[in-house]
């Protein structure tokens, strides 16, 4: 079985106007909600976007059995003022989200977003996790960044600010999956801004004393762990100079193989361990143009990973489909 542990929800139009509606009137005309048939949500996982195929033609594609779809990080605006827009936008998300899973529930799991409102604390997203949690969702996507690079600092994921988060997630047995949403810097846009975060996580956590206080947590990073693995000599030189291993910390964490070249793949199973890997492929997404080297969607890695001589046949399994069931507690066959 193929589980890719990082995809993103394909929505109808209707959310993104909804999203347009209010920050538009900043919330002076009520909240509303984002009003779709269920025919309406299935005939957009079928449309053609940002793919040579809809969404689900595109897992038929690339052989993937299931998902796990979360927000689209750099729609989530949480920087944006009033904090009401961002908890009215990230629920109406995991609301459709969690529509399309019920319609489709042998395709797709929920991940959900958290309305982290830039400045405010931590606390206030755990209501939506209760809610989503309730909702059967597998995990949440967790921003490192809720200013998205607009010249504010947020605390290190080391940093006690996101105790609470930390302690209600090991409370639900629920894993985060480290993801930046938007960016505000023309220097470094988005994509850039995600790997950058993504970095900087990996370097706080494995810095910090979270896994001592927090030993049931389970956390995710997004993209092979940004740069981290093509760094490791660095931090790891740094941190043997008191007398500890950067690369042992690296190791608390997850990663999922959202990466499009095989020289990437390999070094990340090779620096963390195919015990830390989660397939992932993010598909469609950035990565469905067409490789022209293979004929065939950057995204569509299996096929790499298959081809790794140098794995047992038993660590495949565990990054095609053993990891995330443990990670995310998915209860199939």
């Amino acid at each position: 079985m193929i589980i890719d542990c990082h995809g993103h929800v394909s929505p109808p139009t209707e959310l993104w106007a909804y999203k347009a509606s209010i920050l538009s009137h900043r919330g002076s005309h009520g909240r509303g909600s984002v009003t779709v048939s269920d025919e309406e949500l299935l005939e957009a996982m079928n449309k053609k976007e940002m793919a040579p195929a809809g969404h689900l033609d595109m897992l038929k594609r690339v052989g993937t059995d299931l998902q796990l779809i979360s927000p689209r990080p750099f729609q989530m605006m949480h920087s944006q003022k009033p904090g009401r827009l961002v908890h009215w936008f990230c629920e109406e998300v995991n609301t459709v989200i969690h529509r399309q899973v019920m319609l489709l529930p042998n395709q797709f799991f929920a991940v959900a977003g958290l309305p982290q409102v830039a400045g405010e604390p931590v606390e206030g997203v755990l209501p939506e996790l209760e809610r989503v949690a309730k909702l059967g969702f597998k995990g949440v996507l967790l921003n490192p960044d809720p200013y998205e690079n607009s010249g504010t600092e947020a605390p290190g994921l080391g940093d006690r600010y996101w105790y609470p988060l930390y302690e209600k997630l090991c409370e639900l047995d629920m894993p985060a999956h480290v993801h930046a949403t938007g960016s505000h810097s023309d220097r470094s846009p988005y994509t850039m801004h995600f790997i950058n975060e993504e970095s900087i996580a990996v370097y706080n956590l494995v810095n910090s004393s979270v896994f001592t206080d927090f030993p049931q947590l389970k956390i995710v990073m997004s993209h092979g762990g940004g740069a981290m693995p093509y760094q490791l000599g660095r931090f790891e030189s740094g941190a043997m100079r008191s007398g500890r291993r950067f690369s042992e910390g690296m190791r608390k964490l997850y990663y999922d193989t959202v990466l499009y070249t095989e020289g990437a793949l390999r070094l990340l199973i090779e620096t963390v361990g195919p015990d830390r890997c989660l397939f992932g492929s993010e598909c469609p997404g950035v990565g469905s143009a067409i490789n022209p080297a293979t004929g065939r969607t950057f995204d569509d890695i299996r096929g790499l990973i298959e081809g790794f001589e140098w794995l047992s046949a038993g660590e495949k399994h565990m990054i095609f489909e053993g990891n995330a069931k443990k990670v995310f507690n998915l209860n199939i066959d």
